[in-house]
């Protein structure tokens, strides 16, 4: 892995095919959840901005972390019991299929969330 990839892409190629397959299908449910979500890398990992940030994500030896803040966490915390995780991330396992169904409505739910405390500080500022 190259240190300090300058996008997603980048990040993505520097890990084995079969790992990179995982990460661009991860990559792309999340654009299909959040079409307008600017990609960055943020604390040298992939993630995902819209009014603020929404998700990231990382490759590690056994998993792939997703990082939805805690709030991400919560809100899907029965759905995302069968995984390994902490209080604001969760290992989806290199050896069993990611699941992008629960993926999108996390991303989804990010969003709203995101939308809903822009509104509240713009309808502050008025």
């Amino acid at each position: 892995m190259m240190s300090k990839p300058k996008n997603i892409n980048e990040y993505i190629a520097g890990y084995p095919k079969k790992i990179q397959k995982l990460l661009y299908r991860l990559q792309a449910t999340i654009k299909k959840a959040a079409p307008q979500a600017e990609e960055v890398i943020s604390y040298g990992i992939p993630a995902f901005r819209l009014n603020g940030m929404l998700v990231w994500f990382a490759a590690y030896s056994k998993h792939i972390g997703f990082y939805p803040r805690i709030s991400g966490i919560e809100a899907f915390k029965k759905e995302l019991s069968a995984y390994l995780g902490a209080k604001a991330s969760v290992r989806f396992p290199l050896d069993k299929p990611l699941p992008l169904g629960l993926i999108i409505k996390i991303v989804k739910f990010r969003v709203n969330e995101n939308s809903q405390r822009t509104k509240a500080k713009e309808k502050k500022l008025k």
